[in-house]
């Protein structure tokens, strides 16, 4: 009897650490999202997550691989905390800098192709399918003649992210 109650104990354990969160739903019937929250521990992490997933989108449209770049990353992380003491998902810097002037403030000598922005609670990869579905975002990131990549965020506290990619040769 003991054995059985102890076996009945770790199988409901083990289903219970298996069930899913429970969700909130809103009043469309759909479930609600959850706050994706980004620690410090995390950052490598998630940038390395893009970057193979820019490198697998790249390669099977017959585009050749990008690789990380500090100063493009730089460049990057300095806009997503603009956007946020903006408040508003644009190209352009409190101060009127456009994606090439911080490119070039951030020391990259080659030339920027593009950036990708977004103002989103979604993870880096749900942010990255929105931007290929829209044809612009779509023509940054299969860019041919991107060799460097830069991406960042910034978090604030409520979770909404500011996500920017920058590509450059």
């Amino acid at each position: 009897m003991v054995r059985q109650v102890s076996i009945l104990l770790a199988l409901a354990i083990t289903l219970a650490g298996c069930a899913e969160p429970t969700r909130q739903i809103a009043p469309d019937g759909r479930a609600l999202p959850q706050v994706y929250t980004i620690r410090p521990a995390d950052q490598s992490k998630i940038q390395f997550r893009m970057l193979d997933a820019i490198n697998a989108l790249r390669g099977a449209s017959g585009a050749a691989p990008v690789q990380m770049n500090a100063q493009l990353t730089a460049a990057a992380a300095t806009h997503s905390r603009d956007m946020s003491v903006q408040n508003r998902p644009w190209h352009f810097g409190s101060d009127g800098s456009s994606p090439i002037d911080r490119v070039r403030r951030a020391g990259f000598p080659g030339t920027m192709l593009g950036e990708a922005i977004s103002e989103t609670y979604e993870t880096e990869l749900e942010t990255l399918g929105a931007w290929m579905e829209e044809p612009g975002t779509r023509a940054v990131i299969l860019e041919p003649r991107a060799r460097n990549m830069g991406f960042s965020w910034f978090q604030e506290p409520n979770g909404k992210i500011w996500w920017t990619l920058v590509l450059g040769d």
